[in-house]
């Protein structure tokens, strides 16, 4: 299938590693400019390095702290600048800290709001001219906690719904301009944030790292972690010239682990 990406320009943010590498990677494989961010200069400059070497694609790169609004701009800016276009944008985060309720306090609630929300907000307000130029394409990266909550996860819980009722709010507000904004929620893939979290059970309940990890696999149907790679075919096919109709939806790409319809 041609995914009609070819010369596009994309953004993907919090895209050193993880999620939003692998999405990256699968963008510029299709033939798409990709600027990457990141808030490690030399973690982008690896990555670039890496992609480029793995799809034969310049990659371009530039700081970014999804906190500061400043800098969100300053990437938009500096995107249009290096790819003279912007056609996709992929929202993606790092995670906020786990916890209960109980144990989260202002800072940590106000902390969530800014890295998970409102950086997708102001991240599509600031690309907003861009796509609507091009009839652009819009994807966010959640968690398949916006099917599900996950425990011990009340910040990314509460904010991740947020993106999956924007984006259902935008679908409608924005079709008109033929942009196309879906939500993407992960289930257990195999990144850091997801050995951070079972390290940070095995701690908790005193069990070993590999009894939480096989736990957690045996209760996937698919009885494994999801591969990177997988997750970013979904978001590439999303963010892409093939995808003509689909707006508005949550996907969870999670191997059959959540329950919920």
């Amino acid at each position: 299938m041609d995914l009609k990406l070819k010369d596009k320009g994309v953004v993907v943010l919090a895209s050193s590693k993880g999620l939003g590498k692998a999405s990256a990677l699968e963008f510029a494989k299709e033939g798409a400019q990709v600027m990457i961010s990141g808030r490690s200069r030399e973690r982008l400059k690896e990555a670039a390095q890496d992609i480029t070497e793995k799809s034969g694609q310049p990659v371009f790169w530039e700081v970014c702290d999804l906190t500061k609004a400043e800098e969100i701009q300053g990437l938009m800016e500096e995107a249009k600048k290096k790819m003279e276009r912007i056609d996709v944008l992929v929202n993606n985060t790092g995670g906020p800290p786990a916890g209960t309720f109980d144990h989260m306090a202002d800072e940590d609630w106000k902390y969530g709001f800014e890295l998970v929300l409102f950086s997708v907000i102001r991240a599509i307000r600031a690309a907003l001219p861009e796509l609507r130029k091009n009839q652009g394409r819009i994807v966010n990266i959640t968690s398949s906690s916006v099917k599900e909550p996950l425990e011990q996860l009340i910040l990314s819980n509460t904010f991740r719904m947020g993106i999956a009722g924007l984006a259902k709010t935008l679908a409608t507000e924005l079709a008109p301009d033929g942009i196309l904004i879906n939500t993407v929620g992960p289930g257990r893939i195999a990144t850091d944030r997801t050995r951070d979290l079972d390290e940070i059970k095995a701690e908790k309940t005193g069990r070993t790292f590999e009894e939480i990890r096989k736990n957690n696999a045996s209760s996937i149907p698919m009885g494994r972690y999801g591969h990177p790679e997988e997750f970013a075919k979904h978001v590439a096919f999303l963010g892409s010239g093939a995808n003509t109709y689909v707006t508005g939806q949550t996907v969870l790409v999670e191997g059959g682990m959540v329950k919920a319809y």
